[in-house]
């Protein structure tokens, strides 16, 4: 009996589903309070998730 395909992720190949990241810049305020910048994925904009036609043109394309 042959099983049902799952679906196919819509996750970034790019950031692989993390999209926002927080570097730490090296030193703390005055307060204590490490110091971060966000960074997020340039691909999917910090959201994680691709449209399958561009994944699939990425896949082609490689």
């Amino acid at each position: 009996m042959s099983q049902p395909t799952p679906a196919r992720t819509r996750v970034c190949p790019d950031c692989d589903g993390f999209p926002a990241v927080k570097v730490t810049l090296g030193g703390r305020d005055r307060a204590g309070h490490l110091r971060t910048v966000t960074a997020h994925c340039t691909a999917c904009h910090g959201t994680g998730t691709r449209l399958l036609s561009s994944i699939n043109r990425a896949e082609v394309s490689a």
